[in-house]
C-alpha cells in the first residue's frame, strides 16, 4: 500500500495502520486496503496528503461520510475533518474504472463523496464495516464486495494499464520514450492515453512513483536517510529538490513523519 496522507504535525503517540495487499485475483485493481487509527484522546489535527498515482477510498467510522481522493502530484491538505479511524482502498486506474464506472481522470486532485460514484453501494458499504468484529473481518469483507462489484470490462485502455504499471515497477523504464518503444507505439500515443486515463502526464505517474518507492524504503524501522537515493535519484540534491516540491517537506521531514507509525502488516 502506497503512503496516503500523514498529520501534519508529529503527535503524542503515533497512529496505528494495519495494511494488507490485495489478493492476486485483485491486483489489477486494487492495490490493497489498510485500517488506520489515531490514538484515543489525540486531538484533530490537520492531513498532508501526499502525491499518489491512484484513487483512495476512505471510509471513517467517526462521523465523516465515505470519500475518494484521486492522484495528485503534490501534496495537499485537509485543514477540518482529519481521518480518525477507518479504513482505507487503494485502487488502480482500472480498479476505479471497473469498481464506479468513472475514469479515474475525473477525480485526479479533487475528493469526491464516495456515493457520488457507488449509490447506495456507499452506504451499505459503510454500515458493514463499521458493523465488522474488527480489521480481519473488514478486509475479509473488503475482498467480497469488491470482487462481487468490479466489472472488468469497464476498464480502460489495456496497453495504457499495462504502462501505468510499468512506470510503478523499480527498474520500470528510465524515459517515457523508452516506454512507447517498449510498447510499440509512439510516445505521443502514451502521453494522450495518460491523460485520458489518468489525468496526469506519464512524467508526472513515473515521479510520483519514485516518490512512493522513497516513502516505502523509509518505512523500515531499519531504514537511513541516504539510502532513498538509490530509488532513482541521481545524487542528494536531486533527491532534496523533488522531496521539497512533492511534499513541502525536507527530506529528514519526511522521513521522520515515515517513521513514526506503529505499523502491523496482515
Amino acid at each position: 500500500m502506497a503512503i496516503h496522507s500523514l498529520p501534519t504535525q508529529l503527535q503524542a503517540e503515533p497512529y496505528e495502520m494495519i495494511a494488507r495487499g490485495s489478493p492476486p485475483h485483485l491486483r489489477p485493481y486494487v492495490l490493497g486496503w489498510a485500517d488506520f487509527r489515531t490514538r484515543a484522546g489525540e486531538p484533530a489535527r490537520p492531513s498532508r496528503m501526499l502525491p499518489l498515482n491512484a484513487a483512495t477510498l476512505i471510509i471513517d467510522f467517526t462521523g465523516r461520510g465515505p470519500i475518494v481522493t484521486g492522484p495528485r502530484a503534490t501534496a495537499t491538505f485537509s485543514a477540518h475533518s482529519p481521518w480518525r479511524h477507518g479504513v482505507a482502498v487503494g485502487l488502480t486506474p482500472a480498479g476505479m474504472a471497473a469498481l464506479t464506472g468513472t475514469y479515474v481522470r475525473e477525480v485526479a486532485g479533487t475528493t469526491t463523496r464516495l456515493d457520488d460514484l457507488l449509490g447506495a453501494r456507499a452506504e451499505e458499504l459503510t454500515g458493514r464495516l463499521i458493523a465488522a468484529a474488527g480489521w480481519a473481518d473488514r478486509f475479509d469483507l473488503l475482498e467480497e464486495r469488491l470482487t462481487a462489484w468490479l466489472h472488468p470490462d469497464a476498464g480502460p485502455d489495456g496497453l495504457i494499464m499495462h504502462a501505468w504499471r510499468r512506470l510503478q515497477e523499480p527498474d520500470g523504464p528510465p524515459t517515457i520514450a523508452s516506454l512507447a518503444d517498449e510498447l510499440g507505439v509512439s510516445r505521443r500515443y502514451v502521453e494522450l492515453g495518460f491523460r485520458r486515463v489518468v489525468g496526469l502526464s506519464p512524467k508526472t505517474v513515473a515521479r510520483i512513483a519514485r516518490f512512493q518507492r522513497t516513502l516505502d524504503t523509509w518505512r523500515r524501522p531499519s531504514a537511513t536517510l541516504e539510502e532513498a537515493v538509490a530509488c532513482g535519484y541521481a545524487d542528494q540534491p536531486h533527491l532534496t529538490r523533488e522531496i521539497r516540491a512533492m511534499a513541502q517537506l525536507t527530506p529528514k521531514q519526511l522521513f521522520a513523519f515515515v517513521q513514526y507509525t506503529d505499523r502491523l502488516t496482515g
